[in-house]
């Protein structure tokens, strides 16, 4: 069964229509990238999911509850980290995860339990007594996580939750992201298409309020790397064995170097992959995943659709 189900959305503001007719799934333990310019709708999309505003037509429905008739049930299904994450920056991090899981109903052992993996999962244990006013923006956007994962939902919906984080934190928040996808389904939404890249399964693309096409990205992922010209014949006969049925792509590089292009491949099998190259004895200089797949569809995509 479908975690998310959105049937012929609509919802205008007077005479704008900011969501047309929006149809989507989202499974279980899905991740679900949400993508578009400002004003294609995402947010409202996420707003009504979580119950802040209503439709003007259509039906959606979170783990099975429809989010109108149905609204307190579909609501405590959900865990929901907004753009600008509401923290009360006075309050410490125990203090405030305790009292948004008493919010949720949550007390006794249950809350402390709830506490506890909350702490582990998100990284929290050594500023569980900070003052979350004094921490850096990658740890308050660690506390919004916890508020919204407590009460274990089915879904968690993510509103921008990159913004403001330096390289680091993005990588780190990546794998929290890609952690918490093992406990719930996730729809994210984001500016940077490189990072839905590599975190969604899927990504939905809006333009105007309309949804211009769904895409699979578990079976468009691509690895790049570089490796010298001189050992080129016997990559390419690692690749023919390692990377059998995946699409291989060769061009020279400057400074005696070849550049590589396997498409299709996930993260674990590219570091595979690197890994028997090292083992036939050829070093990968770079290695880098690559998100020109998806650039080039969003880019089409949206360019068509302004065009008409």
């Amino acid at each position: 069964m479908a975690v998310v189900s959105v049937e012929n959305l609509s919802k205008r503001y007077g005479a704008r229509l900011a969501v047309d007719g929006v149809s989507l799934e989202v499974g279980q333990h899905e991740v679900m990238g949400l993508l578009g310019p400002n004003g294609s709708g995402k947010t409202t999309i996420l707003r009504i999911l979580t119950g802040y505003l209503r439709p003007t037509a259509g039906a959606v429905s979170v783990a099975g509850f429809d989010v109108v008739r149905q609204g307190r049930s579909a609501r405590q299904r959900i865990g929901y980290v907004p753009e600008d994450a509401p923290l009360y920056p006075q309050m410490r991090v125990d203090e405030f995860l305790e009292f948004m899981g008493r919010l949720r109903g949550l007390d006794g052992s249950k809350l402390q339990a709830a506490l506890a993996i909350a702490r582990e999962r998100l990284g929290l244990v050594d500023v569980r007594d900070a003052i979350i006013g004094r921490l850096s923006r990658g740890y308050r956007q660690r506390v919004s996580l916890a508020q919204a994962v407590l009460h274990g939902p089915d879904l968690l919906v993510l509103d921008e939750p990159t913004n403001g984080l330096d390289p680091r934190q993005i990588i780190e928040f990546r794998d929290l992201v890609r952690g918490l996808a093992k406990q719930c389904t996730i729809i994210i939404t984001s500016h940077i298409l490189g990072e839905i890249a590599r975190v969604a399964d899927r990504v939905a693309i809006l333009l105007g309020g309309r949804l211009l096409a769904v895409r699979d990205l578990s079976h468009t992922r691509s690895i790049c790397f570089r490796t010298r010209a001189d050992v080129a014949d016997r990559v390419e006969a690692v690749l023919q064995t390692a990377a059998a049925r995946l699409a291989v792509a060769r061009e020279p590089d400057s400074e005696g170097m070849y550049r590589w292009r396997v498409q299709a491949i996930d993260e674990p099998a590219a570091n595979r992959l690197t890994g028997e190259l090292a083992a036939a004895g050829m070093v990968v200089v770079e290695a880098t995943a690559n998100s020109a797949d998806l650039e080039e569809t969003f880019l089409e995509l949206t360019t068509q659709e302004a065009r008409r």
